[in-house]
Parts: structure tokens; C-alpha cells; sequence
């Protein structure tokens, strides 16, 4: 009877050095495999999960990307009651 072979468990960040050198195409996948001690449909997995979200970034604009939109007119309504203070205060320190 054979002994039960535990799985290699891996850290995200191993995972990502893994999959941007295979992104970065400076050396075979084989000698990746070999680097790394790993399947090259393993390699491949991981650059095609780096790889996906990716693109997600082209297809929904700088905007997205960007952050939360912004309320202009909150905005817009402080920095009036904030030039209307600045006045008032200018008036009175004459």
C-alpha cells in the first residue's frame, strides 16, 4: 500500500512571480517548470487567472479605474459656502 502524498500548497504571492515570469515570455515554459518545480499546465493556469482580470481593465475605462465617482454638486456647494466664509472673514480682518 502506497503512502498518501500531501499537496503542495503555494502563496499567492509565489503564484504571481510565477505567473508574471511566464507573462514576460524570457524564458520557455519548460525551464520555468523546471525553475520552479511545477507542471507547465500549472504555469499556464496561473498567467490565464493573471491574465483575465486584466483585461477588465481596458474594458471598462480610466473612469472606473479611477476611483468613486465624486458628488459635483456637494462639491460645488462647499466651495461656495467656503469662498463666501473666506470673504467674510477678509472683511473683517481689515
Amino acid at each position: 500500500m502506497s503512502a498518501k502524498r500531501n499537496r503542495r500548497q503555494f502563496t499567492t504571492q509565489f503564484e504571481a512571480e510565477v505567473a508574471l515570469s511566464a507573462v514576460q515570455e524570457r524564458e520557455p515554459l519548460t525551464a520555468l517548470a523546471v525553475k520552479y518545480r511545477l507542471a507547465p499546465a500549472q504555469i499556464t493556469t496561473w498567467q490565464r487567472q493573471l491574465r483575465q482580470p486584466a483585461a477588465l481593465v481596458f474594458e471598462t475605462g480610466p473612469a472606473s479605474v479611477a476611483g468613486p465617482a465624486v458628488d459635483v454638486q456637494a462639491s460645488y456647494a462647499q466651495l461656495g459656502r467656503l469662498q463666501m466664509e473666506n470673504t467674510v472673514l477678509k472683511t473683517l480682518l481689515r
